[in-house]
């Protein structure tokens, strides 16, 4: 993995959980921020201006809808609402919703802290091994849990899988009859559960 990456890994640890993320939306629903499309060096304060910035934007629907530059090789710089700047308070989060968002695009990502912004891009050079080792980081914003905390799960993949798996079905099991319909079956939130439907 990427050094900056792992740097701002180990700073930002433990990753959000989806649980995390959804709440945090919640409480803040109005929360937008400035993204910035750049080639790689050419940054500078003017770019704000350009047509390759997204003001005001929310990252998630800026990211799905603009993907094709991140794999033309620019760089997204992104920063608070009408600053330039990033408050730190925000990194954890962003970096949740960005890895979880492009998650199925299967993409490590190198992050770094620049010029007080939060800056992505694919990571070309990212081999197998750096691709587990990146999206193991955020094992836990798919499970829930805390990758930290010795959760008894199995070393084995396959018996890990089905460790987890039995696990969910326990707990959602337990769950439904306790709470009926009101329960959300695995890590949903409930606008996922919505557009489902």
């Amino acid at each position: 993995m990427n050094q900056l990456t792992k740097k701002i890994i180990d700073e930002f640890s433990p990753m959000w959980t989806n649980k995390q993320v959804w709440e945090f939306d919640q409480t803040n629903p109005e929360l937008t921020f400035d993204l910035l499309y750049v080639e790689p060096g050419k940054y500078d304060d003017s770019l704000w201006k350009s047509k390759s910035s997204h003001l005001d934007s929310d990252v998630r629907d800026v990211i799905v809808r603009t993907f094709e530059n991140l794999l033309d090789n620019d760089e997204l710089w992104i920063a608070n609402k009408g600053t330039k700047s990033l408050n730190k308070n925000n990194v954890a989060y962003l970096m949740a919703v960005i890895v979880d968002t492009m998650i199925e695009e299967e993409v490590c990502l190198n992050f770094r802290l620049e010029k007080d912004c939060l800056v992505l891009a694919i990571d070309r050079d990212a081999d197998v091994i750096d691709c587990k080792e990146f999206f193991e980081e955020f094992y836990h914003l798919a499970t829930g849990f805390n990758y930290e905390a010795d959760t008894g799960i199995p070393d084995d993949e396959t018996e890990a899988e089905m460790y987890l798996t039995r696990l969910q079905e326990e707990f959602d099991e337990k769950m439904k009859n306790i709470l009926g319909d009101n329960y959300l079956q695995g890590n949903n939130d409930p606008d996922t559960i919505n557009a489902e439907e």
